[in-house]
């Protein structure tokens, strides 16, 4: 399976709303799951133990799991929300490091004040290794970039806040 019907499989499950999504072709195997499938699972989400976190990442993001860097976001939203009244949100379809550029030295996709289109890249979030690129899949004038360059995003984090066109 390639890179590209990789990241087509994930925007599939999460615009289904799927909790979990498992494929196996010959040796080949995926598994997706989504924050639903914590909640359907009725299991908390907890910070993992130390004899976990040492071992082997799994084929694709499962749920987020919570960490110190990831609490610093979630304590931050409220006066944000406030503010998205009139704005879209673009997330984040996933758990992964955000970068607001293909490389340090190159300038960002997108800035505050850039018109962008359903098929616009804004972003990539890295995830065990693999670099997604994230598009606006929203048409509007970007007014406010929610996440710092090269921090952690958690599944449906917003990363932008577009005003509609």
């Amino acid at each position: 399976m390639t890179f590209k019907e990789i990241q087509e499989l994930i925007k599939l499950v999460n615009k289904n709303k799927l909790s979990e999504f498992k494929l196996k072709d010959g040796d080949f195997e995926i598994s997706i799951r989504t924050e639903k499938y914590a909640k359907s699972k009725s299991v908390a989400v907890s910070p993992v133990p130390q004899a976990l976190a040492q071992a082997p990442a799994p084929t694709t993001p499962a749920a987020p799991a919570a960490s110190p860097a990831m609490e610093k976001p979630a304590q931050t939203d409220a006066p944000k929300k406030k503010e998205s009244h009139n704005y879209l949100e673009i997330k984040s379809p996933m758990v992964g490091t955000f970068y607001r550029s293909a490389a340090p030295d190159k300038p960002p996709y997108v800035k505050v004040g850039d018109t962008v289109e359903p098929d616009t890249v804004v972003c990539i979030i890295e995830a065990m290794k693999l670099f997604n690129e994230i598009e606006a899949e929203v048409s509007g004038k970007i007014v406010k970039v929610m996440v710092e360059d090269a921090q952690p995003v958690e599944f449906g984090q917003v990363l932008f806040l577009v005003e509609p066109a």
